[in-house]
């Protein structure tokens, strides 16, 4: 079974909703950040302090070629995994994209007391800097062959769209899950 590969950017509910999507499948969830911590000892924001972002990029590649090696699992990706083609290639021939999305000021609320997020840290406006983030992502994220926007629905309601969306396009048996 191909993996389910959740996208998007931060704070959209990639994690929160692949946990509660892999249980309702009876799937693996492996989260590609988790597995960067577990490897490299460090957390993400110990690894962009003391390496980085391409330390960190490398170590998201490395990662995904692990993962994307794998099958039936549901994989929740770093909001950047996107912007590396390799990356988004190696998953797409294993995988099914599902974009996350909200509105900045969503997003805002999610993160913005949450000092794990080092593309956010910094001087200036989150805010700002999230709807920046966001524009220049935008294409990026747009290889997701289905997209739920995480603001206007609650978790429930997602896990349900994705898996009716995989099960219209076969990517998932039509059986009733839990």
């Amino acid at each position: 079974m191909k993996n389910i590969v959740l996208i998007g950017f931060m704070g959209t509910g990639k994690s929160t909703v692949g946990r509660r999507l892999a249980t309702r499948l009876g799937r693996e969830f492996v989260d590609t950040d988790e597995e960067i911590e577990r490897v490299t000892g460090k957390t993400i924001p110990q690894l962009f302090a003391r390496d980085g972002e391409i330390r960190f990029r490398s170590e998201e590649a490395l990662v995904v070629k692990k993962v994307a090696a794998r099958q039936n699992l549901v994989v929740a990706t770093g909001g950047g995994v996107v912007l590396n083609p390799e990356s988004v290639r190696i998953l797409r021939e294993n995988g099914v994209f599902i974009g996350l999305t909200a509105d900045p000021e969503v997003i805002y609320q999610r993160v913005k007391r949450k000092r794990n997020r080092p593309l956010l840290n910094g001087p200036g406006d989150t805010l700002d800097r999230i709807r920046e983030l966001l524009a220049a992502r935008q294409e990026a994220y747009a290889v997701a062959d289905f997209t739920v926007d995480t603001g206007r629905h609650d978790l429930e309601e997602v896990v349900e769209m994705i898996v009716e969306y995989l099960k219209e396009k076969g990517c998932i048996p039509c059986r009733k899950f839990t």
